[in-house]
């Protein structure tokens, strides 16, 4: 079959062209998948997309006009798709399940660690060969009391870190890990997690419930010198209210791999241009904190799984088959 992937990086190219490879053409864009630019995807009957893909009901109907019949997203997350519009469509939607956990929990701690020694501004200032320590004061990890949000695949892992570092761990989410309940976590209410904990970091899917998990009112219960980290999605976080709440001198560290409005932003280079997003550009400012552009999953790993599940399931439309990556259409008790 003629494949047509959006928003490849220049790392997963190779990976993506070898999975392929002998089974499957294969042209490779690195724009984004959205309604200007579905129109190039007229005559590919699959289209692999990308997390910062827009498909919403518009962007499907191109794509469903233009002879598509399966869109394969390379990410877990699928909240960026109209699953009912693609149902209504007849589109088949497959997406990554699962990949490598530690990627995540990993990065995330790179993130924490990172703001809470200054590494950011350490390394700036000794480029310019500037080796005071004057605003770099830390703490120590070890002794710290740390706060899990979602203790899933991914929290776990986070979570087996911090149990490294020698931590107290909280943790809150709608079923306890008993995994985590092993490595000493204390499963409370998100108030008081957020009350007790000097580091906070989250790992939960965006849902509708947890849109703005983090607001004014859950940044208000936190210390004055936590941390905040952020590797799931950007919307679990009210940006606005977090800008607000650094504007007031409060927390010591945050590190944000997501954005809620990233879209666009993100994977691009807008180095000569700027942005004209004034939410973004405030945060950065901040010199406590650290804003990576989504790569937390971008390992080699992690990657590599992605697009062994992404060929997995090239391979199943093909034949016919659907899997447990199948979003639409949705997988009926006894389907193989």
């Amino acid at each position: 079959m003629e494949i047509l992937a959006y928003g490849v990086q220049a790392d997963e190219r190779p990976l993506l062209e070898r999975a392929l490879a002998g089974r499957h053409g294969l042209r490779c864009l690195d724009v984004f998948l959205n309604r200007d630019t579905a129109p190039l995807a007229a005559g590919y009957p699959v289209v692999s997309s990308s997390v910062n893909a827009v498909l919403d009901a518009g962007t499907l109907t191109v794509l469903a006009a233009g002879g598509t019949g399966l869109i394969a997203q390379r990410s877990t997350g699928f909240n960026n798709i109209d699953l009912d519009a693609a149902a209504g469509l007849g589109l088949t939607v497959a997406r990554v399940s699962h990949y490598s956990p530690y990627s995540v929990a990993e990065h995330a701690w790179a993130l924490a660690l990172a703001v809470n020694r200054r590494l950011t501004r350490a390394a700036n200032r000794t480029r310019e060969f500037d080796f005071r320590l004057d605003g770099l004061l830390g703490r120590d990890v070890h002794g710290m009391t740390v706060g899990v949000v979602g203790t899933g695949k991914i929290g776990e892992c986070f979570t087996r870190i911090a149990a490294g570092f020698g931590t107290e761990l909280l943790g809150w989410d709608i079923a306890e890990n008993p995994a985590c309940r092993e490595l000493g976590m204390t499963y409370t209410e998100l108030p008081e997690l957020l009350a007790r904990a000097d580091l906070v970091s989250l790992h939960v899917p965006l849902l509708p419930a947890t849109h703005h998990l983090i607001d004014a009112t859950a940044l208000a219960r936190m210390k004055d010198d936590a941390i905040l980290v952020n590797s799931s999605r950007g919307g679990l976080v009210d940006s606005a209210a977090l800008v607000e709440t650094l504007r007031n001198g409060r927390l010591s560290g945050v590190g944000l791999d997501v954005y809620e409005e990233e879209t666009g932003v993100f994977f691009t280079d807008r180095s000569t241009e700027g942005i004209t997003d004034d939410v973004l550009a405030r945060l950065v400012t901040f010199p406590q904190v650290l804003v990576t552009s989504h790569q937390a999953y971008f390992t080699r790993t992690a990657v590599g799984q992605i697009i062994e599940a992404t060929a997995r399931n090239i391979d199943d439309y093909a034949a016919g088959r659907r899997s447990g990556n199948t979003l639409v259409p949705a997988l009926s008790a006894g389907t193989p």
